[in-house]
């Protein structure tokens, strides 16, 4: 028979398993990935049954501007007429999500995630005047995902995987953006560009600085997506307006 603090201080007294970039590794369920889904298909069950939950919440870059909050939370809305949509993503979210969980570990994880989803919503304001989509309003966690690919396309060539099937995933996704109405592809960009660069900093940090680029990188990616952001935005007048 054992104590339940003899049990833990043991669990506690054990070395930590890290992978190889570094990450904790936990064993059983992927529990950051299975939060964002819970609160994905939470969010589309609010935005089914709550009135103005979906436009209260959503993205659309002049909106942006004044509510910055929308850059995120239209990470977590979708399409409430089209099922498929919440669908086709967090199948996705799960196809990649665990393994970047358990390589990076939780923090880095959860951090590269939501990123991801700020960097679409970065990429529709950038691409805003190019597109002539301002008043464009866009839902759904495509560019979180897309970002979930372009980490794990960099953590498989970091580790020596064979990349080519990643490849083919993202060229047929971004392509699908194209040619089908109602995809908002920029943000497919913006969100697949964010994660691969985070990932690249994560993926080929010197194991000695690991800890420290885990802060810094995202804290610079961050501060070149407020500066692109607000760039833009004084580019179409919107401080004097």
């Amino acid at each position: 028979m054992h104590c339940v603090d003899c049990v833990a201080e043991a669990a506690q007294a054990l070395p930590t398993s890290r992978t190889a970039l570094g990450g904790v590794r936990h064993e059983g369920r992927p529990i950051v990935t299975l939060t964002l889904i819970g609160l994905c298909v939470v969010s589309f069950v609010l935005q089914l049954v709550v009135p103005g939950w979906t436009t209260r919440w959503l993205f659309q870059p002049l909106a942006g501007f004044v509510e910055p909050w929308r850059f995120l939370t239209a990470a977590f809305l979708h399409s409430p007429g089209q099922y498929l949509h919440i669908v086709f993503n967090m199948v996705a979210l799960w196809f990649v999500g665990p393994t970047l969980e358990n390589t990076l570990g939780r923090a880095r994880y959860i951090t590269l995630y939501l990123m991801s989803a700020v960097g679409g919503s970065v990429g529709s304001v950038l691409l805003a005047t190019a597109t002539d989509s301002w008043f464009t309003t866009s839902v759904g966690a495509s560019g979180a995902v897309f970002g979930l690919f372009g980490a794990i396309l960099v953590v498989s060539k970091r580790l020596g995987g064979d990349v080519r099937g990643i490849l083919v995933l993202i060229g047929i996704n971004l392509a699908l953006g194209f040619v089908m109405s109602n995809i908002a592809w920029q943000a497919h960009v913006g969100g697949l560009v964010t994660g691969a660069l985070l990932a690249a900093a994560y993926a080929y940090a010197p194991p000695a600085r690991r800890r420290l680029v885990a802060i810094l990188a995202p804290v610079a990616l961050g501060a070149l997506l407020l500066v692109a952001t607000l760039l833009t935005y004084a580019s179409i007048g919107a401080f004097s307006s």
